[in-house]
């Protein structure tokens, strides 16, 4: 059973991750599809799952939330600091591959993005992307990313070396974003 809600949304809710949802967060990281774009290169066991709980999902300077429609899991979210100063946060996010293309990676990067503009005080927030993952390249255009640049052949998935794709929005943009729509 999903945690509580933390921050709720119009179809989907961001909700605390609990020691339950480790065997479906374990299976989807697995998951062929949803993995190559998570530069994931080895299979997670649930020891590895159980660690990552333990020592990332439960501390105070990142924030992992489960991504439900409801109550049904469906991926995750996370924010992270980039630096020490907090200045910089990065968005991490991966949806089982049957929820994709419905618009949930977006409410669920939205949610997390206001939460850290508002409440965790950073001013600036990236996300990377793998080239070939045009859904998650289209979430953060859709929410007004700018794309920094590329590092070219920087990762090696699935047997090929791929580029990586940085985006980011600043917190004035962010609010001025929200102050035209």
């Amino acid at each position: 059973m999903p945690g509580p809600v933390f921050l709720p949304g119009d179809r989907i809710d961001l909700r605390t991750i609990e020691e339950e949802d480790l065997e479906f967060l374990q299976a989807t990281v697995n998951d062929r599809a949803v993995r190559q774009y998570l530069g994931s290169r080895s299979p997670i066991n649930g020891h590895q799952e159980q660690e990552w709980f333990e020592e990332r999902a439960s501390d105070d300077e990142h924030t992992h939330l489960l991504i439900c429609r409801d109550g049904e899991p469906m991926g995750t979210v996370g924010l992270h600091p980039v630096d020490s100063t907090g200045v910089n946060g990065e968005i991490g996010i991966f949806l089982a591959e049957k929820f994709w293309g419905e618009g949930y990676g977006t409410e669920a990067s939205r949610l997390i993005i206001d939460y850290a503009f508002r409440e965790r005080r950073h001013h600036r927030v990236m996300a990377r992307v793998f080239s070939g993952n045009v859904g998650s390249a289209r979430i953060w255009e859709k929410l007004g990313f700018r794309h920094e640049g590329t590092h070219v052949e920087a990762e090696f998935l699935d047997g090929d070396y791929v580029d990586v794709e940085f985006y980011a929005i600043l917190e004035d943009e962010w609010f001025d974003r929200d102050a035209e729509a």
